[in-house]
């Protein structure tokens, strides 16, 4: 029994190491500095921002997306309560900025997806062919516009997704979110492009497409988790290639919980079982580190388990460094100390996310259902 324990470990440990070294590889390979051959035209841009609840540096966030290095653009911010927070500043910035901002409050929800609701009414009042939707807890730079439509002017291009991370986390909540999406998250992503021949997922941090195209791969679905996920995914399947920037947002998580940081994160585990199937369960060849604790018990801290123990921690944090140094997160380098808890967190999220139903989001408890379809939890 003690000898298959160990083989089974043996086995999940080198997939683990070959999954860091592809990781570090693809990262590195996809952040490689290129010479940029694609322009846009300057075309009208309308950007819609779902709000919900005030978040931290929300007016930098929001005023951000007003001072754009482009002529000819609208930020729609659209808020569900008219009692949230949220329109007090947002009024503000309206005020601040009236040739670009317009804010639409009391949005009835017309699904259980309340940020997809949200962007079905904005997405109605927009005036322009080229649309970005952004999610109101990122921080942009000035060419944000120009910079994630510029693949557009390729009628292939069907959508435009941006990743996110933390770049100078305060607390070590916000350490432990901005490693899952730094050494973690993008490199994964970017393994995936290379396994499945191109990017069939989109983020939600950004998303740029333009309204005919999202027509065409059957525009916004509001009961549905994932549905930024799911966008991708269905441009992909549509025809549509599917790319990602190089320019990484700035999402800051301020001083959020473990605890939130792992809710969150079982929300986006449950969204990918759902999105990828049985896929998802290959995954148990991402936790190489986590599975070096059981090796060592069970075979007794045998001088070749202790071996294969610091070869693997040495090629996991190389393969962070990589990520760290690619994505310009110099920062995170005095919590490299958090990374053996990053991972043990990682293998909980994925453990407890391969089964479920449960989700929570924005402080509403829902139920996933077949194909991803979402219910209120009762």
């Amino acid at each position: 029994m003690i000898i298959a324990i160990q083989i089974l470990v043996l086995i999940l440990i080198i997939g683990s190491i070959i999954f860091y070294l592809a990781c570090a590889v693809c990262t590195r390979q996809f952040f490689a500095p290129t010479e940029s051959v694609t322009e846009n035209q300057d075309a009208p841009v309308s950007i819609l921002v779902p709000v919900c609840g005030l978040d931290e540096g929300a007016w930098e966030n929001w005023s951000a997306f007003c001072q754009q290095n482009y002529p000819d653009y609208e930020v729609l911010f659209g808020v569900m309560d008219v009692q949230d927070p949220a329109v007090f500043v947002l009024k503000q910035l309206v005020q601040t900025f009236p040739d670009r901002a317009q804010l639409f409050v009391g949005l009835a929800p017309r699904g259980i997806n309340h940020k997809d609701s949200n962007l079905s009414y904005l997405l109605e009042e927009s005036n322009h062919e080229i649309i970005i939707f952004a999610d109101s807890d990122i921080r942009v730079n000035p060419d944000y516009i120009r910079t994630v439509t510029a693949p557009l002017a390729d009628p292939e291009v069907g959508l435009v997704s941006c990743a996110f991370v933390g770049y100078d986390p305060q607390s070590v909540g916000a350490a432990i979110a901005s490693f899952g999406r730094c050494v973690d998250f993008i490199p994964s992503a970017l393994l995936a492009r290379v396994l499945d021949g191109g990017f069939r997922f989109a983020v939600g941090a950004t998303i740029a497409t333009r309204k005919s195209t999202l027509a065409n791969f059957g525009g916004l679905h509001l009961n549905r988790i994932g549905s930024d996920y799911n966008l991708g995914k269905r441009a992909a399947m549509a025809g549509y290639r599917v790319e990602f920037c190089r320019y990484v947002l700035e999402s800051d998580t301020g001083r959020e919980s473990i605890g939130e940081v792992f809710q969150r994160e079982l929300r986006w585990a449950r969204t990918i079982r759902y999105n990828r199937g049985s896929q998802y369960y290959t995954m148990a060849f991402c936790y190489g580190t986590v599975y070096c604790l059981p090796l060592l018990i069970v075979s007794g801290f045998a001088e070749w388990a202790i071996a294969l123990t610091l070869v693997t921690l040495v090629i996991r944090y190389t393969q962070s460094l990589a990520a760290i140094f690619s994505i310009g997160c110099s920062k995170l380098i005095p919590w490299l100390w958090l990374l053996p808890l990053r991972d043990l967190l990682s293998f909980a999220v994925w453990a407890m996310g391969a089964f479920g139903q449960g989700v929570y989001w924005r402080g509403r408890r829902l139920r996933v259902i077949e194909d991803g379809l979402l219910t209120q939890w009762e």
